[in-house]
């Protein structure tokens, strides 16, 4: 696994070197654009329409526009100036309970592992925030731009310090212009007790493993199957219905839940009973 960043995390009078590593890949299948009478790849040029020309990365310098046509030009020393030392630290300022933070704010999530130096420290920053059931709040910089983080120790596949990007507050979105969400709506008491019922009998333990991106795991298959054949038929979408009847849906879905869960009690009491 490459690491992203190495720096340091600072806890008090305590900095602990660390390794920054991307905790999640991009999914999904990536095509290239390709020239349709030839099939060769397309390729993009950097150019310039008012010179004329095609331009080098190293003639490439990043622009702010702040009216129609008009730039302030910011050069990597520029940003570094304002970056500091947070570039190479995650300063973690404070601590608080994991529920206290909105999840709409959470967005990449990265794994922290020790240097060699770092390992007791990094180790006794984990076992503190497992006991205090406590995550920290932290400043960090990735790519260039200073991000507000969340610092927490997971147990999940081995005890690590889990670091989430935040959104900034002023980068959240409000609710308020959103349709519908906000207007009164009379809830039928029965239709309530059914959706409860429901939830209750599709409550289990969440277990990642058993999901499966099933829409890439159908193109894989086709694609596996075109490059073999001419004229291989695309697969069909999955039916989808309108819900009419609200009631009904959840009674239906209610009993397709129950009969699901069949062959799990039977499976269980076998087991039992061996």
């Amino acid at each position: 696994m490459h690491a992203m960043w190495r720096g340091s995390v600072s806890f008090g009078l305590v900095n602990i070197p660390v390794r920054l590593y991307k905790a999640t890949e991009t999914g999904g299948i990536h095509f290239r654009q390709l020239h349709r009478t030839c099939r060769t790849p397309i390729s993009y040029r950097k150019f310039c329409p008012r010179c004329q020309v095609e331009v080098s990365q190293d003639e490439i310098v990043r622009g702010f526009e702040y009216a129609k046509g008009e730039f302030v030009v910011v050069e990597d020393d520029d940003l570094a100036a304002f970056q500091g030392r947070r570039g190479e630290t995650i300063d973690l300022v404070q601590f608080a309970d994991a529920g206290e933070i909105d999840p709409v704010m959470f967005q990449g999530a990265y794994y922290l592992a020790p240097e060699a130096s770092g390992k007791k420290a990094y180790r006794l920053l984990w076992q503190a925030l497992r006991a205090s059931g406590r995550v920290g709040v932290a400043r960090m910089t990735l790519r260039s731009a200073e991000s507000l983080a969340l610092v927490r120790a997971s147990e999940a596949d081995g005890n690590v310090l889990v670091v989430h990007a935040l959104a900034w507050p002023e980068d959240v979105r409000s609710t308020g212009e959103l349709p519908y969400v906000r207007e009164a709506v009379e809830i039928d008491a029965n239709e309530l007790e059914v959706a409860e019922t429901l939830i209750r009998q599709l409550t289990k333990p969440f277990v990642p493993n058993e999901y499966r991106d099933e829409s890439r795991a159908r193109l894989e298959a086709w694609i596996a199957e075109r490059r073999g054949e001419a004229g291989t038929e695309r697969p069909g979408a999955p039916a989808s219905g309108e819900v009419v009847d609200l009631m009904e849906a959840l009674k239906k879905s209610l009993q397709l839940a129950k009969q699901a869960e069949k062959p799990q009690e039977s499976k269980r009491k076998k087991r039992k009973t061996s």
